[in-house]
């Protein structure tokens, strides 16, 4: 996955990203310090947003929040059909940030529920947010759960809580899904960057 936030290089229409994984990695936060940073890197980029959360109140809200701070317009669904209905609305944009409730790996309900949402949508890159504090075995059964929508990229959380980076590297390696951003704090927008391979480097 390349995360540039570049129409498709046919430009039939816009980049969308869509944010999974399990409750508490961070996926709303991230979202958001993805749409900030690249609204300061391109003032005139047109970014959309959609949340999948309607299962948090709280979610919801913040995603607001911060859709109000930046000056992005933010649409809440609650299935396919209305997702499809979003991203024809989004169609002029450059850019669609997708979050998603956080969901537990092993619930199989949960887990079909979100797989009939995204599975026909194959403009969507679907990305499943991890968090680096997380054990090693945990991290393989959390990605081959959600394997099943499937997925397209990594993106590795928290950083800063971890001293050790070999997990990263390990599921690299035995999942082939390309590593897309690292986060390494809470500030929004500041504390993400792109999974550059010098900084994959100076992590090993």
């Amino acid at each position: 996955v390349n995360p540039a936030p570049t129409r498709d290089i046919e430009g039939k229409g816009p980049r969308i990203l869509s944010f999974l994984g399990p409750t508490g990695v961070g996926k709303t936060t991230t979202l958001a310090k993805i749409a900030g940073s690249e609204k300061i890197a391109h003032p005139d980029i047109k970014i959309g947003m959609i949340t999948l959360d309607t299962f948090r109140i709280a979610a919801v809200q913040q995603l607001q929040e911060y859709a109000k701070i930046i000056n992005v317009p933010l649409k809440v669904v609650n299935d396919k059909e209305q997702l499809s209905n979003t991203l024809k609305e989004f169609q002029n944009k450059d850019l669609i940030l997708i979050d998603s409730a956080g969901r537990s790996q092993r619930d199989e309900v949960q887990m079909g529920e979100l797989r009939s949402i995204l599975k026909d949508f194959k403009q969507i890159s679907n990305l499943l947010v991890l968090s680096a504090t997380t054990k090693d075995n945990d991290l393989v059964e959390v990605t081959k759960r959600f394997s099943r929508v499937p997925l397209d990229g990594i993106v590795f959380t928290k950083l800063d809580e971890s001293t050790s980076y070999g997990s990263i590297f390990n599921h690299a390696i035995r999942f082939k899904l390309p590593l897309t951003y690292l986060t390494t704090g809470q500030n929004v927008p500041d504390d993400i960057e792109n999974a550059s391979r010098d900084r994959l480097i100076d992590l090993l």
